[in-house]
């Protein structure tokens, strides 16, 4: 056979085995799906699926197999829309993990964002539904497996670089001192929700009122502007060198 029939039967080949694996491809999404449904709501049932096994069952003690019958789908669909038990792992922590907070956003868009924080702090340590402690299962899992490790910075850059930004919001709005930075305001945002659900109601409660309270104190605290604290400062120090005077006579 000569070379250049060599190379067009190689082309011939490729392109057959391309569009092989593009009907396959296709052939799974179609037949993962169930009548009437499509290809999002196929992916959300999966979601929400993985996100109630997962929360059941810890991510070792779950299956690939077992997220697939919850859903009422096939493995092969599963895998249509996730290469690995990992990325649906931290897909559904992203659908369902930041809820609340675009919940109360989305309740009242003129609310300051100072009242939105507050108000979500209240609810930490209140005992939460098994999807509420689904961020667990995922950052143990990511201390053990590089696989969930990669895709969870991933998701809490995003989340940490959601409330950054809110930061900014309320910075620009007099509502936070704008000397403090919006990232360390975000890291802590984020150590008091994730550490909430680590210390559960059952290990140690607190009272809503006085966490409540204990919330207010911060926030106004953080809410003084640098000028305004200086101000406080020389303030004190003068009440301080008044009585000092007062003693010495």
């Amino acid at each position: 056979m000569r070379p250049a029939a060599l190379t067009a039967g190689k082309s011939v080949r490729a392109a057959h085995l391309l569009l092989t694996n593009k009907m396959n491809s296709s052939l799974i999404l179609v037949m993962g799906r169930i009548a009437g449904v499509t290809a999002a709501e196929t992916r959300e049932r999966l979601l929400s699926a993985a996100a109630d096994v997962f929360a059941q069952r810890g991510y070792d003690g779950t299956r690939v197999a077992d997220i697939a019958v919850a859903a009422g789908v096939s493995s092969g669909a599963l895998y249509a829309h996730f290469s690995s038990k990992a990325e649906l792992l931290v897909a559904a922590l992203r659908a369902h993990g930041r809820r609340r907070l675009a919940e109360v956003l989305a309740a009242d868009p003129g609310r300051p964002i100072t009242d939105l924080l507050l108000l979500i702090g209240r609810r930490l340590p209140r005992r939460r539904d098994a999807r509420g402690y689904l961020i667990v299962e995922a950052l143990v899992a990511a201390r053990r497996d590089e696989d969930v490790a990669g895709p969870m910075r991933d998701y809490v850059g995003e989340r940490a670089d959601s409330l950054a930004e809110l930061v900014r919001i309320a910075q620009a709005d007099g509502e936070l001192d704008v000397s403090l930075s919006p990232d360390a305001l975000a890291h802590f945002c984020l150590l008091l929700a994730m550490g909430s659900a680590l210390i559960t109601p059952d290990l140690h409660a607190v009272g809503e009122e006085e966490w409540a309270a204990l919330l207010t104190r911060v926030a106004a605290a953080l809410a003084q502007t640098g000028a305004a604290q200086t101000g406080a400062a020389q303030t004190g120090a003068a009440q301080t060198g008044a009585a000092q005077t007062g003693v010495a006579q």
